[in-house]
C-alpha cells in the first residue's frame, strides 16, 4: 500500500493511488473480517441466543459499502483527469504496478477457498480481487503510455476497473442486506420446500413457512405441520427433519406439529401475507 501509494504520487499515476486507495480500504477490511470471525467463535448468551454470527454479515456489508464508495470517488478523480490530462510517468508506474499485481495474486491465492460460502470472506476476496484488477490496470495504462504516450490511459483503466468492483460490491451488499432482513437465501426455492413438506405422509397442511440465513452456510427454518389425528407425531417429525436435510440441506429447523383436529391453533395474520402495519398487527405475539 505504502509502495503503490509514494509511487502514484511519483509518477502521477491516478491508477496507482487508486489502487492503494482499496489497499488502504483492504486494511481495515481485513481487521473488520478478523475481528468478525473472533467475535462469530464467541458461545451465545442469554442476551445473544443466536451469537455472534451476523457480525460476520455486518462485515460484509460494510465492505462492500466501502468498495462502492472508494471506486465512486476513483471514477470521479479519473473523470477530471479526462478533462485535463496530466503527464505520467510510464516505467514507475509499471514496474509499481507489477510489484502489486504479484503480492495481490497471492493474497486473493490464500482467501480463495471459503470466499464462495462465506460472505465475510467473500468481501476480503473481492478488496484483494479489486486491488489485483487495479494493478493490471495500472500495468496496461503504463504500457499504453510508454508504447503510444496516452496519458489518458490511467484515468480510462481507473474507471473500467472501478467499474467492474462496484458491480462486484453491490452483489455483496444485496447479499449482505437480504440476510439482514432475513430473507430467503437465494440458493433455496419456498415453494419447493412447501410443496415437498407437504408430500411428506399424512401431512394435511402446512403454514407459517419461514427459511432464513444465521451466517453464511447456515440456514434456519420454522414452519406449523398439520397433520392427520392419531399418528405419532415423533415419527413424522423425524421424517420432516430427514427431508429437509437430504432435500435443501437445512439442518436447523423448528417444527410446530399440530393436530387436525386441533382448531384452536390458527396461523397469525403477519405471518400469512396480511397487511400488519397496524397497531394490532404487532401487539399480539405469534401462537406457538
Amino acid at each position: 500500500m505504502f509502495a503503490e501509494a509514494i509511487g502514484g504520487w511519483l509518477a502521477n499515476s491516478l491508477a496507482l493511488l487508486a489502487d492503494a486507495g482499496h489497499m488502504f480500504t483492504d486494511v481495515a477490511a481485513m481487521s473488520l473480517t478478523l475481528a468478525a470471525i473472533w467475535f462469530a467463535s464467541r458461545p451465545a448468551t442469554p442476551r445473544k441466543t443466536f451469537g455472534y454470527y451476523r457480525l460476520e454479515i455486518l462485515s460484509a456489508f460494510i465492505n462492500g459499502i466501502a468498495l462502492a464508495s472508494i471506486s465512486v470517488y476513483v471514477i470521479y478523480e479519473a473523470l477530471d483527469r479526462i478533462n485535463h490530462p496530466p503527464a505520467i510517468k510510464g516505467w514507475e508506474m509499471t514496474l509499481i504496478a507489477f510489484g502489486g499485481l504479484v503480492v495481490n495474486v497471492v493474497c486473493a491465492f490464500l482467501l480463495h477457498g471459503d470466499h464462495q460460502h462465506d460472505l465475510n470472506l467473500r468481501g476480503a476476496w473481492l478488496h484483494v480481487i479489486g486491488d489485483a484488477l487495479g494493478s493490471a490496470a495500472a500495468i496496461v495504462a503504463g504500457v499504453l503510455v510508454l508504447t503510444l504516450g496516452w496519458n489518458l490511459a490511467d484515468a480510462v483503466c481507473s474507471i473500467l476497473i472501478s467499474a467492474i468492483i462496484i458491480y462486484g460490491a453491490w452483489k455483496l451488499i444485496r447479499e449482505s442486506v437480504n440476510v439482514l432482513l432475513e430473507g430467503t437465501p437465494a440458493h433455496i426455492n419456498l415453494k419447493a420446500v412447501e410443496e415437498k413438506l407437504r408430500q411428506a405422509p399424512n401431512v394435511v397442511d402446512v403454514h407459517d413457512l419461514h427459511v432464513w440465513t444465521i451466517t453464511s452456510g447456515i440456514e434456519a427454518l420454522s414452519v406449523h405441520v398439520v397433520h392427520d389425528a392419531g399418528i405419532q407425531a415423533k415419527d413424522l417429525l423425524a421424517e420432516l427433519r430427514r427431508t429437509l436435510h437430504e432435500s435443501f440441506g437445512i439442518d436447523h429447523v423448528t417444527i410446530q406439529m399440530e393436530s387436525v383436529d386441533d382448531d384452536s391453533i390458527e396461523p397469525h395474520p403477519c405471518f400469512s401475507g396480511a397487511n400488519c402495519f397496524g397497531s394490532e398487527g404487532f401487539s399480539r405475539g405469534a401462537r406457538s
